[in-house]
């Protein structure tokens, strides 16, 4: 193993602790079938992958999918089932990126009702291994579907925490501290709109955020620009895949924002 892997591994394994339960998300905007294309951007400008978001929605179950797939082969599939049935729950997720673009690979399934949590990896030898345990998960648990709880907050909103169930020593829960960041204007199809800019923080406090910026694993903020229109959306993420790494801004296909 690399020495930057091994310390990515090591220090997430080491810190990311049980998190207290935080707060569901009431439904105020019922998820509808779409289909929309992302760009994929590095800091410098450059397009470094293509996405594509799907959603379907049988009875109060709706399920989504983001693929986004690189130029240098890697791809980043997540897909998502969750109930909006007064308020958000997590059904299941799963999660896979491989490739160059990331320092180490990840298949990781979360079934929220059992709270079985898989893990699948391959060795050197290219065998397949699987690990599948039980984990006691909260009900705000949000993997793979915070974009839509952005959607659904009320104008003014405080902030407010979701659990995280991060893919590392077979899962850890972990807390995201979300708040909002104001407006920003962007352009689409002729008309200047307005986004709320929210923050994503994931709490590493005390003792360990001064570790995990010692080592550089301080995982950077994720900022995400939401319109609440007729047909709410997300609009652009800029953060690190998968909590460490380059920074990515990914925009929904035919908007732009001011600098």
């Amino acid at each position: 193993m690399r020495r930057n892997d091994f310390l990515v591994a090591a220090f997430w394994a080491i810190v990311l602790g049980p998190a207290a339960s935080a707060e569901q998300i009431s439904v105020r905007h019922i998820q509808v079938p779409m289909h929309r294309f992302m760009v994929a951007r590095s800091e410098a400008g450059k397009i470094i992958a293509s996405g594509e978001f799907s959603q379907v929605v049988q009875g109060d179950e709706v399920t989504m999918r983001l693929t986004y797939h690189f130029v240098d082969g890697s791809i980043d599939d997540e897909t998502t089932t969750y109930q909006q049935r007064g308020t958000f729950r997590l059904v299941r997720n799963h999660h896979i990126q491989n490739g160059p673009f990331f320092v180490k690979p990840v298949d990781f399934t979360v079934e929220a009702a059992t709270g079985l949590v898989t893990s699948r990896t391959e060795d050197k030898s290219g065998k397949i291994h699987i690990e599948s345990h039980h984990i006691d998960m909260p009900d705000d648990l949000a993997n793979g579907f915070v974009g839509t709880l952005l959607l659904n907050l009320p104008q003014n909103a405080a902030p407010f925490r979701v659990g995280m169930l991060a893919p590392v020593a077979g899962g850890r829960l972990i807390q995201l501290l979300i708040s909002s960041e104001g407006e920003q204007p962007f352009h689409t199809t002729g008309q200047t709109l307005k986004a709320t800019v929210f923050r994503i923080h994931p709490e590493l406090g005390g003792v360990v955020g001064v570790i995990a910026r010692l080592i550089g694993l301080q995982p950077k903020d994720v900022m995400v620009w939401v319109f609440e229109g007729q047909e709410p959306a997300v609009m652009r993420i800029v953060g690190q895949l998968g909590g460490y790494g380059p920074l990515v801004s990914s925009d929904l296909e035919g908007i732009s924002f001011e600098k």
